[in-house]
């Protein structure tokens, strides 16, 4: 608190790691994670673009729903939810946050950043919502992005998977979040050719996730 009592704005750094392995993002996740937690870091938020990879979450269905990998590497992790596709032409977002004790919901956080995605698809002229039962953010029944976080002493890590221009054939070769691979879809997939860029929605991701928690925004 200010000497006037106005509530002080927590601030969010915006970091973009451009193109990056799964397991060396994961190691920067957890690295930060210490950090945050120890007060040597303020909330960050990672924007990262992975080769091609699968993970699999803690259901307990996830391996089975790797139908065929082939070459592509399967990392297990212990973010929520089922098995998912990182690759090009995707947007991966990692919020390492430290929730106060006003904000240790995690489902109402994970309702955040569906709000953060939806408002980022608005920005394109698209109106996607949330499906019940179901997390992830969705287009007339098609997913255009996933999402499932960790927490670690009040410190949020993993995060969301926003398809902005990826390659949709990939998501055949697993049942993703435990569907078919045909709900899957993308920006460019239901936009064409006017779809905006990578670096535009990187932009806006990053305001509404900013927005959707209550901090301030700052870049990297």
């Amino acid at each position: 608190m200010s000497a006037s009592g106005a509530h002080t704005v927590k601030r969010l750094d915006v970091v973009d790691l451009g193109v990056l392995s799964y397991r060396d993002a994961y190691a920067r996740q957890q690295r930060l994670v210490d950090a945050v937690h120890a007060g040597g870091a303020p909330d960050t938020l990672l924007l990262v673009e992975h080769p091609h990879v699968y993970t699999l979450g803690r259901n307990r269905e996830a391996v089975g729903n790797v139908l065929a990998a082939g070459d592509v590497e399967v990392v297990q992790v212990e973010r929520g939810g089922d098995v998912t596709y990182h690759g090009p032409g995707q947007l991966v977002a990692y919020p390492i946050i430290q929730l106060g004790e006003a904000e240790r919901d995690l489902h109402a956080f994970m309702r955040h950043l569906e709000g953060a995605i939806i408002a980022t698809v608005a920005r394109a002229g698209l109106v996607a919502g949330r499906s019940e039962g179901n997390t992830g953010v969705w287009l007339d029944g098609r997913k255009v992005a996933s999402i499932g976080i960790a927490c670690r002493r009040w410190v949020t890590w993993h995060g969301l998977a926003l398809n902005v221009s990826t390659d949709l054939s990939y998501f055949q070769r697993i049942n993703p979040c435990g569907f078919e691979a045909s709900v899957m879809t993308s920006l460019a997939a239901e936009i064409g050719e006017r779809a905006p860029g990578m670096g535009q929605v990187k932009t806006w991701l990053g305001e509404e996730v900013a927005g959707a928690l209550g901090r301030s925004l700052a870049s990297d």
